[in-house]
């Protein structure tokens, strides 16, 4: 009898154990745990307003089909001959199939290389390009040669619960990206290596 009993019991720790891993299993294959590029911004820093601040407007009007916002000097800073709110930068915003093409292009450029510290603890990452030209650009002698930052925000669905104005809610921490995670899509999606 009593072997019976410890064989009954054997047999339901086992069909708990295959349950609470297919749990596990359907929760990581849910829809809504799947992480999308929620926003890339392109940044191109000047230095400096006038001329060259108009040409990489240009530059990034030309990359993305849109009409970039200028960026202020948060401060003076004399050995870079800058002064607080002068206009020194552009960026522009993009999101949907336009960023995914974009940011294909970009990591072309780094040979799908990113190092480990370009990821952040919230799961988002950045680069830099040395010339904008490599992204398939052509050279014009007037506007010249810039260099570019890219930051990509990747999210997952459910992350405009803690934004919204109306019924806001805590976005859950299971929901989050983490570094990990992050890098885990880079190498699987962006067929990329992190060195």
């Amino acid at each position: 009898y009593q072997r019976r009993v410890h064989g009954i019991i054997k047999k339901f720790s086992r069909l708990r154990e295959d349950m609470a891993e297919s749990k596990k299993k359907e929760k990581y294959d849910n829809k809504m745990r799947e992480i999308k590029i929620e926003k890339l911004i392109l940044n191109l820093c000047t230095g400096e307003s006038g001329d060259k601040l108009t040409k990489a407007a240009k530059v990034l009007t030309d990359l993305t089909g849109q009409t970039p916002v200028e960026s202020k000097a948060r401060y003076t800073i004399r050995s870079f001959s800058i002064k607080r709110n002068e206009k020194i930068a552009v960026h522009v915003t993009v999101r949907g199939k336009q960023a995914e093409d974009l940011l294909h292009n970009a990591l072309k450029v780094k040979e799908h290389e990113l190092r480990k510290g370009n990821f952040s603890d919230d799961g988002n990452f950045g680069f830099g390009i040395d010339e904008h030209i490599d992204l398939g650009i052509k050279y014009d002698l007037n506007t010249g040669i810039f260099g570019m930052d890219f930051y990509v925000i990747l999210g997952r669905a459910g992350k405009r619960v803690s934004n919204r104005k109306h019924a806001r809610g805590k976005f859950g921490k299971f929901q989050r990206i983490s570094a990990e995670d992050a890098k885990q899509w880079f190498t699987e999606k962006c067929a990329g290596t992190i060195i």
